[in-house]
């Protein structure tokens, strides 16, 4: 009696996520017919239905939904082995799956990104933007391989390696009071208003510390999702007095 075939339950996996037979033929680049008759063969072989065929798209059978929840598991052990294997074909190459938090990825990666495809021609790196404790979630999990994040992280189970240090720097408006001074003082910020990130950003966690030692005060009526927001909004006048 012949094995299930792993990029069977890769033909099955793309139904369960396009919930639909052709979609799913071109995201695994194969015809529909073919796809169909591959799963029709697979049904027959484990003598049960896996999905429920529909003219305008297919379902998962109770069955099949199952199947496909231990299908995930056996293919994304498949793909560990083919890195096990290209890692010691050649150390430097193969996937990498890399994860950057929303703050560092923008300014980090035009940098990096074609450095390490340079000089690093094999190497298949994903990258990918979590904030923090979903980035953490997907380390733990095994979904990406190496994340960037502000330290410290208080997590016994990872290994940390510092990259580099960055100067906490305020952005102010053009005609601010503050705006022509080589430096400012935290003290500098009495009474001012501040504009910060969304709730989930590590940095601003580390800018409530640091100016929650003053009287400062949040807008309430705004919170950003990315730095070039802020920037764009500080360039504007909002957050001056």
């Amino acid at each position: 009696m012949p094995d299930i075939k792993l990029k069977d339950l890769r033909y099955l996996v793309a139904v369960a996520d396009t919930g639909h037979f052709g979609r799913a033929a071109e995201r695994c680049f194969i015809s529909q017919p073919t796809l169909s008759a591959q799963l029709k063969k697979l049904e027959d072989y484990l003598g049960v239905q896996l999905i429920e065929r529909q003219s305008r798209g297919a379902t998962l059978t109770e069955a099949g939904a199952q199947i496909v929840a231990r299908a995930r598991l056996m293919l994304s052990a498949g793909d560990e082995v083919m890195a096990i294997a290209q890692t010691h074909r050649d150390p430097l190459s193969g996937r990498l799956k890399v994860a950057m938090i929303p703050t560092v990825g923008p300014y980090v990666l035009p940098r990096v990104a074609p450095a390490a495809h340079k000089q690093l021609p094999g190497l298949d790196l994903l990258l990918f933007e979590y904030q923090t404790a979903t980035m953490l979630q997907k380390i733990h999990a095994g979904d990406i391989d190496v994340g960037v994040l502000a330290l410290p992280v208080e997590d016994d189970a990872l290994a940390t390696r510092k990259l580099y240090d960055e100067a906490f720097n305020v952005a102010l408006p053009e005609n601010h009071r503050l705006a022509q001074r080589a430096s400012v003082r935290i003290a500098d910020l009495e009474d001012e208003s501040l504009l910060l990130l969304e709730e989930g950003h590590c940095l601003r966690d580390q800018a409530l510390e640091v100016c929650g030692r003053i009287g400062i005060h949040e807008r309430q009526d705004f919170r950003a999702t990315s730095l070039e927001t802020l920037r764009q909004m500080v360039a504007a006048g909002a957050g001056s007095p």
